[in-house]
């Protein structure tokens, strides 16, 4: 029973909150949501390609290092 009821209330606290969201998230119009997902894409491209540049610095310098060590 215990388990009936943890169940249930899992999925009616999953459905408020799923319900919530999608209606605080619908957005107003195709254009806006294209323009919200090319701004949102453009963002994660340029911090993946900040990442990827400052992990490359780390790598020279540790190889830098290690062939000086030799």
């Amino acid at each position: 029973m215990k388990k009936i009821l943890s169940f249930m209330s899992g999925a009616v606290m999953g459905g408020l909150v799923g319900a919530t969201l999608a209606v605080l998230l619908t957005p107003a119009s195709g254009d806006e949501l294209r323009t919200k997902m090319q701004e949102k894409a453009e963002r994660i491209q340029s911090e993946v390609k900040a990442a990827a540049e400052t992990r490359r610095a780390e790598l020279e310098e540790q190889l830098t290092t290690m062939r000086k060590s030799n």
